[in-house]
C-alpha cells in the first residue's frame, strides 16, 4: 500500500483492547445504547458518554476512535436482539423469512435512534450480528430453492422493504414521543384536519387511518405485514418459475 494512501476506518479492523482495562468496549456499548434509547442520537457525544461512565472521553478513544465508530458497535450490538430460527426448508421458508422480518422491524422501532444510522454503519454492514443475520436469511432462501445469484438479491429485498417501512415508523412514533402525547391521542388530535381534507373523497373518507375504532398500531401492524406479504408473493412467483 502506497504510504499515502489510508486504509479503509472500521471498527471491525481493529481488536478489542484487553479485558483487564477499567473500561471496556462493551461497557461503553451498553452506556451508548442507553443513552441513545432515553435521548436520541443529537445527545450521543464521546463527552457526555465519558461523563455517564464516570471516565474521561480519552478513555473512550482507547477502544473507539471516533463517535462513527460508536455508532458501529451499537447498531451491530442491537442486531443480536433478532432471533433466527431454524432453517425452514422449502415447505416453510415463508414463515420462517416472515419471523425475521418482524424481527428486524420490532428492533428498529424498540431502538428509533438506529433508523437513520442504518445507512451510516459504512459500506457493509460486517458487525458480527449484522452478518450473523443476513446469513440467517441466505440460508432461508438457499433451502428454498433460491439459486445463489437470487438469494442475495431475495435478502436484500426483503431488508430493504423492514428497513423502509421500519424507518418510517420509528421518526412517525419520534414525533409522537415528542408530542406527549399516546399514539390514538395523536391521531385523534388529527381526525378534523383529516375528515375536513378528505370530504370530497370518499376513497379517502373509508381509509383505515380514518377508523377512529381502530387502534393505529393495529393498522400500521396490518399495513406492514400486507407489504411484506406481497414481497413474498413476488419471490415465490421467481420460485414457480
Amino acid at each position: 500500500m502506497p504510504a499515502d494512501e489510508k486504509p479503509t476506518a472500521s471498527v471491525w479492523t481493529r481488536p478489542s483492547r484487553p479485558q483487564r482495562e477499567q473500561l471496556t468496549r462493551e461497557q461503553i456499548v451498553t452506556a451508548a445504547i442507553d443513552l441513545l434509547d432515553k435521548e436520541g442520537t443529537e445527545a450521543l457525544s464521546m463527552r457526555k458518554l465519558g461523563s455517564r461512565l464516570d471516565a474521561g472521553a480519552t478513555s473512550l478513544y482507547r477502544h473507539v476512535a471516533n463517535r462513527d465508530e460508536l455508532i458501529q458497535l451499537v447498531v451491530d450490538d442491537v442486531y443480536g436482539e433478532i432471533e433466527l430460527p431454524a432453517t425452514a426448508g422449502r415447505p416453510g421458508w415463508r414463515a420462517a423469512v416472515t419471523g425475521i422480518a418482524a424481527d428486524l422491524r420490532a428492533m428498529t422501532l424498540r431502538h428509533p435512534w438506529i433508523a437513520p444510522e442504518l445507512g451510516q454503519v459504512g459500506l457493509v454492514h460486517i458487525g458480527p450480528n449484522a452478518m450473523r443475520m443476513t446469513s440467517g436469511l441466505f440460508a432461508q432462501f438457499d433451502a428454498a430453492g433460491f439459486p445463489p445469484g437470487e438469494r442475495e438479491r431475495a435478502a436484500g429485498t426483503v431488508t430493504a422493504y423492514v428497513i423502509g417501512i421500519a424507518t418510517s415508523e420509528a421518526a412517525y412514533l419520534s414525533l409522537i414521543a415528542r408530542s406527549g402525547k399516546t399514539e390514538r391521542e395523536w391521531v385523534a388530535s388529527l381526525r378534523p384536519a383529516f375528515d375536513e381534507a378528505s370530504q370530497h373523497d370518499p376513497r379517502l373518507r373509508e381509509a383505515d387511518s380514518a377508523q377512529p375504532d381502530v387502534h393505529p398500531r393495529e393498522t400500521r401492524d396490518a399495513d406492514f405485514s400486507y407489504g411484506l406479504e406481497r414481497v413474498l408473493d413476488g419471490l415465490s412467483a421467481r420460485l414457480d418459475h
